[in-house]
């Protein structure tokens, strides 16, 4: 059994200790938050460093304000505790590069928690792609949005110095991750970034980008917002020979509708795809959450390396994420 110390204990930092106690390859030792006003009946602390520091506690999941991931991450890490952080894992690639600097030192496990991965309709997206059966990836398209109120301004999220950034940070990162995961890599990027709406300064509630991979010529696009009034999940991936499409996904909130995958091969006439030749997949469950810690617990047990969520994969992601930024300014 894995004993695990949980630094925030907000609604992210409950679902990761509901997810460890299911899997029963962990104890949930310790507990620390800000504010632990909610009644729990694991035993607490008033101090981080006393998770970070307790020789007792193997793995420390981190699910606090954005701008704390960095040092808590490195803190544990120099403290000989693997580690499984929220995303994103820092403010800038230059800083998951000093991550991971001290990630090799240690010899620890560390992993980020880009969930979206673990989704059914991602992994079977996947498998349709890896195979080849349709051919190369010529493009994909990504809207991911939700809409926030006033309230949003009592929120960490809204202050810049908490947040380090706005919806790219918050919600596109997932996106970008997951094109990533399909096109590799993107080194050309034109992006439109602004505050039009709720105009708080840093925090951004549209981002409009386009990115090519020049090695392979797979080209993407991505919208991410917080103005979208009612919340939409969509990802197309375009082949050679047909095309897979996602609208909705399976979340706690269930605001974006259960996830609808369809796949289509081409014919020889046109319109090449029809809608008979569809076919379609629902999932209405969502174990993504569980899914990744049961494969972080399940690397530190086996003495693995970490496939999905690695630094590896931080740093790619966030190098995209400050190219966005850049083109912008």
């Amino acid at each position: 059994m894995i004993n695990c110390g949980i630094i925030g204990y907000g609604k992210i930092g409950q679902i990761r200790v509901q997810t460890l106690e299911d899997s029963a390859l962990a104890n949930v030792s310790l507990i620390y938050d800000s504010d632990l006003s909610a009644n729990t009946k694991y035993r607490c602390t008033q101090n981080e460093q006393e998770i970070i520091n307790n020789p007792d506690i193997d793995a420390v999941f981190i699910a606090t304000p954005n701008l704390f991931n960095k040092p808590l991450t490195i803190a544990a890490l120099r403290n000989g505790k693997h580690v499984f952080c929220e995303k994103p894992p820092a403010f800038t690639g230059k800083d998951v590069k000093e991550i991971q600097a001290i990630e090799r030192k240690s010899g620890k496990k560390l992993m980020y928690g880009f969930n979206h991965r673990h989704h059914g309709s991602i992994l079977k997206a996947q498998e349709v792609v890896k195979s080849r059966d349709y051919g190369e990836i010529l493009w994909m398209r990504g809207r991911y949005g939700k809409s926030v109120d006033e309230s949003f301004f009592d929120n960490w999220r809204s202050k810049k110095k908490l947040a380090g950034g706005g919806i790219l940070l918050d919600q596109g990162i997932h996106m970008l991750d997951i094109m990533l995961l399909f096109a590799g890599n993107f080194d050309e990027v034109q992006a439109m970034v602004s505050n039009v709406y709720w105009k708080l300064d840093g925090i951004e509630d549209n981002v409009f980008a386009n990115f090519k991979n020049t090695k392979t010529g797979v080209v993407a696009s991505i919208h991410s917002t917080m103005t979208q009034w009612r919340h939409l999940f969509s990802l197309e991936i375009f082949l050679e020979k047909g095309h897979i499409v996602l609208n909705g996904l399976k979340t706690q909130s269930g605001t974006y509708g259960n996830e609808h995958l369809v796949i289509s091969r081409n014919k020889s006439c046109t319109p090449t795809v029809q809608w008979e030749n569809d076919i379609e997949y629902t999932y209405k469950i969502d174990h993504s959450m569980k899914n990744e810690v049961s494969l972080f617990l399940e690397s530190i047990i086996n003495d693995r390396k970490i496939v999905d969520g690695s630094s590896d994969d931080a740093y790619k992601v966030m190098s995209l994420i400050d190219k966005i930024y850049n083109s912008n300014k």
